[in-house]
């Protein structure tokens, strides 16, 4: 096909609201001109992938129709809640469960709604991961959370312990294979090294030859808005949350979070879990925002078994300046193909960029030859909120802001080490021990790599 006539046929594409599925072939070329398949949020959606929530934009709910201990007028010491979390992402939500499964009164506030922002445009992997050692004891521990959590879920929260193929494409990939392997295993997560041949048993849909790859089988994949939603609304200690949408937060003082229509909600404690807008409430707070795309294909049953991922993903995930890509590809229950991954700074334009978008579908086709025969239907990006060291900031907010306590900055790894987050949220909070040290993890490690020239 000319290049005009695939230019043609794209224009013909995003023209048509009646056809919203593409070649993944045209997608790659015509995003080199400009045009592709729709961009769209990942709430604007068709049937195809995970349930719609409804979220009762603007009003105070009781999720549920539950119940909630001492409401504001009936709270024994006049606050709102005992805590008052913002953000009703994965995070917050898993915070908020938390508490309130201790018997402390939770209220929500979200400007939006339950699993938006980049709980709703991630990929729902949840991963070991071992950039740090603080990295690994973290997303090891939150897997550990997840699994006992997983027999709890529904079957619209979309759980699967899918495992990770983390695959080596030469010699040099393969020691970096056996290198993670070794590290894993001294922190007893299973693994399994495959030779070429096993490698292409597991997934015959990798570009042949490939020199091998690690398998990580506990793994797991979850739709990350719903299983916030179920955090709110079903977890033990969901009798005592309440949820209120459509409450921007625009200041912090002493026990109190302002609203933007100018009312006060009052809390013993103040949870700041919104993610990338955290630095707006905490001045100072060292986030950043790193844009990402995703892609979604049509129904292809059995195409992939495993989240697969290159080895050089780990180096792309924690760069920390210009634009990169690498191939994440994730089998969703449905039977589609998630498509990543991108990270670019310095921009909060959410609209899709297809040079950015052509790079990541060329990248994966090198490891899935057969992609670009799959059908595409849509195409969307999210932000995710970085710090400089890659790792969550997850303790209090500091002096300046007694009372406060910050859950946020977990990049590309929010889903997978929510419920971890909350139990280290909540073990500072009660000053009890955490399962793992809370020390890497406290917003006063930046302080401290100042001072010491780092």
């Amino acid at each position: 096909m000319s290049r005009g006539r695939r230019q043609a046929g794209a224009r013909c594409f995003l023209a048509s609201a009646k056809h919203r599925r593409q070649r993944l072939r045209r997608t790659i070329c015509a995003a080199r001109f400009g045009r592709g398949v729709a961009a769209r949020h990942p709430r604007d959606r068709s049937d195809d992938y995970g349930p719609r929530l409804c979220h009762g934009r603007g009003k105070a709910v009781v999720r549920g129709g539950r119940s909630v201990r001492r409401r504001h007028s009936e709270h024994a010491s006049g606050m709102t809640a005992d805590v008052v979390v913002i953000g009703a992402g994965i995070v917050g939500a898993a915070c908020a469960a938390e508490l309130a499964a201790q018997g402390m009164t939770v209220e929500v506030l979200d400007a939006v709604g339950i699993g938006g922002g980049a709980t709703a445009a991630g990929m729902g992997h949840i991963v070991v991961m071992n950039d740090s050692p603080a990295e690994l004891a973290l997303s090891r521990y939150s897997r550990e959370l997840w699994l006992e959590l997983a027999p709890s879920l529904r079957a619209a929260d979309a759980f699967s312990r899918c495992g990770t193929v983390w695959v080596a494409a030469d010699g040099e990939e393969w020691e970096a294979a056996c290198e993670l392997q070794r590290a894993f295993a001294g922190s007893g997560v299973k693994t399994e090294l495959l030779d070429a041949a096993a490698l292409h048993e597991c997934e015959p849909s990798l570009a042949v030859p490939m020199a091998g790859g690690l398998i990580v089988p506990d793994d797991s994949i979850v739709y990350a808005p719903r299983a916030a939603q179920w955090l709110l609304e079903h977890s033990p200690g969901a009798r005592n949350i309440r949820v209120r949408l459509g409450c921007e937060v625009t200041a912090l003082a002493t026990g109190e979070a302002r609203l933007a229509s100018g009312e006060t909600v009052s809390g013993g404690l103040i949870i700041v879990a919104n993610g990338l807008f955290a630095q707006r409430l905490v001045p100072g707070l060292p986030i950043v925002p790193k844009k990402g795309h995703l892609l979604i294909t049509d129904r292809y049953p059995g195409y992939l078994h495993h989240q697969v991922l290159e080895l050089g993903y780990i180096k792309s995930a924690h760069q920390t300046e210009g634009a990169s890509v690498a191939f994440n590809a994730q089998p969703r229950p449905t039977g589609q193909v998630l498509l990543g991954s991108s990270r670019q700074f310095d921009t909060l334009d959410p609209a899709a960029e297809w040079p950015v978008l052509a790079r990541m579908l060329e990248r994966a086709a090198r490891y899935l030859p057969s992609l670009p025969s799959l059908n595409a239907i849509r195409a969307w990006t999210g932000f995710r909120a970085a710090t400089p060291d890659g790792l969550p900031i997850v303790g209090p907010a500091g002096d300046a802001l007694p009372g406060v306590w910050i859950a946020a900055g977990h990049e590309g790894l929010g889903v997978t080490t929510s419920l971890a987050t909350a139990k280290l949220l909540a073990a500072q909070i009660a000053g009890t021990r955490a399962r793992i040290d809370a020390a890497p993890y406290r917003v006063d490690r930046f302080a401290q790599e100042a001072s010491h020239g780092v």
